[in-house]
């Protein structure tokens, strides 16, 4: 098969990953719609009584269920199978999003987001998008998983409050509920089964190197960051509505502020980040990211008399958030052996969670305790401290993965493939998955020999996954 007939996807890997990506658009649209509005609708039911720290418990307790779970339902898909685990899951958050919209009180709305986070599928999606592709696509895949997920956020936080003020927060639970319920039957009736199912290392995590990862001090620096980035989204969220409000701007009126800084976020960021993989310069636009988001906090200290100086820290904050966004996994799968990504990113989704629940619950407690500046003083320290972190960690390699298909009559003599492959030149490193089939090599973006290295292992098929 030619080359380029190699790297285009087939019909059914087609639809395999727009399905998928469509089922994660619409699970983390019902996380995201609520994002700007649940705070102002938590703070007005019976049992808040001024308890922010209960509103921020609301905000961030799906985080909490998400992080326990997200890890266990992966490896259940492995022995009960893909797709048993995402009907379960999507049942689970549809519950959860139901419960939600029945609230009669606060608490009930915290256990109804629990349930949300119980649902928590990503692991699974990702395992079955895996099973469902060759090594040549599956970095495309992954990428329309990734894109939908982005463009969600950003659609969520303009569509939420116009949308609260059509039909009100319960009903965006409930249409949370509706559309959940949708990708049961996308992923039913859509997305092909798989002809078989296996662990992907580039993928999946292994639990039990689990403790590979967490003795990287790199990785665990961009662990940090993932949990700090959305610890302060959380407790802006949890706090920053309230303001708006305060300033005469409805709750309906808040996609005014949300839609341009959105924006203006997304397009900023796309030079930024290809500046930053191009030139070698991803740790500058990195910490150039966070100190974008530390000057929002820091900002905000002295602009809650101003939509229109919010509007413009709002600016700033989403065109740092973006660029973290986008580079924290690139420079995971930089960091991380090839064999080890799924692992790593698995470590990483759930310090995400973490975050989220850590900024919902401290964001709520410090709000109720000391107002605005005690959440926004906790977002500067958290960003300060992660920019001294990030400062001293060294700058990731320019580097990326390549997975070849190891033919069937090579997969015994892999010591003296490994040997001849490490020899070429710009190779970092060189590792198997565990059924032999597969050889991951980290290299040098410059200088790498692809095509020696398919003559080395003659006919097999690579793909460069980032």
């Amino acid at each position: 098969m030619a080359r380029e007939n190699r790297t285009q996807m087939f019909p059914l890997e087609w639809r395999a990953s727009s399905s998928l990506a469509g089922v994660y658009a619409l699970r983390m649209l019902g996380m995201f719609l609520v994002l700007p509005v649940l705070a102002l609708y938590a703070a007005t039911l019976p049992g808040a009584d001024n308890n922010k720290a209960l509103v921020g418990l609301a905000m961030g307790m799906y985080g909490l269920t998400q992080a326990c779970l997200q890890l266990p339902l992966g490896m259940a898909s492995d022995r009960f199978g893909r797709k048993k685990v995402i009907y379960v899951g999507l049942i689970v958050f549809a519950a959860g999003s139901f419960i939600a919209a029945s609230a009669d009180s606060l608490e009930i709305l915290v256990v109804g987001r629990a349930i949300q986070g119980a649902g928590a599928i990503s692991a699974a999606v990702t395992a079955l998008l895996a099973d469902l592709t060759r090594d040549e696509v599956r970095t495309r895949a992954m990428a329309m998983i990734g894109l939908s997920i982005g463009l969600t956020f950003s659609v969520s936080l303009v569509l939420a409050p116009v949308l609260a003020g059509w039909i009100g927060v319960p009903g965006l639970f409930v249409l949370t509920g509706i559309l959940t319920l949708i990708s049961i039957a996308v992923v039913a009736w859509m997305t092909p089964n798989p002809e078989t199912s296996k662990l992907h290392e580039d993928m999946e995590a292994q639990p039990s190197r689990i403790s590979e990862v967490l003795k990287n001090k790199q990785l665990l620096s961009l662990d940090f960051g993932i949990f700090v980035l959305h610890a302060a989204q959380m407790a802006l969220f949890t706090t920053l509505p309230f303001a708006l409000v305060e300033l005469g701007l409805f709750k309906e009126q808040h996609w005014k502020i949300y839609l341009p800084t959105t924006i203006i976020g997304l397009v900023v960021m796309v030079p930024l980040i290809i500046i930053g993989e191009t030139r070698n310069k991803l740790k500058q636009v990195f910490i150039g990211g966070i100190a974008c988001i530390a000057v929002a906090p820091i900002g905000l200290f002295f602009s809650l008399h101003s939509v229109w100086l919010i509007t413009l820290l709002l600016v700033v904050y989403f065109i740092g958030f973006n660029v973290l966004e986008a580079s924290l996994p690139s420079m995971v799968s930089k960091i991380s052996p090839p064999d080890l990504k799924g692992t790593a990113m698995g470590v990483y989704n759930t310090l995400q969670s973490v975050g989220l629940f850590t900024g919902g619950a401290v964001g709520g407690l410090l709000f109720q305790q000391y107002g605005f500046n005690g959440v926004f003083t906790f977002c500067t320290v958290l960003m300060l401290l992660w920019i001294i972190i990030a400062f001293y960690m060294p700058a990731p390699k320019p580097v990326k993965n390549i997975a070849f298909t190891i033919p069937e009559s090579q997969r015994s003599h892999t010591e003296t493939l490994r040997n001849e492959l490490s020899a070429l030149s710009g190779v970092e490193s060189v590792s198997f998955s565990m059924d032999k089939q597969t050889v991951f090599i980290k290299a040098l973006q410059k200088g790498f020999d692809a095509a020696a290295a398919e003559q080395i292992i003659s006919g097999v098929n690579h793909v460069i996954i980032k």
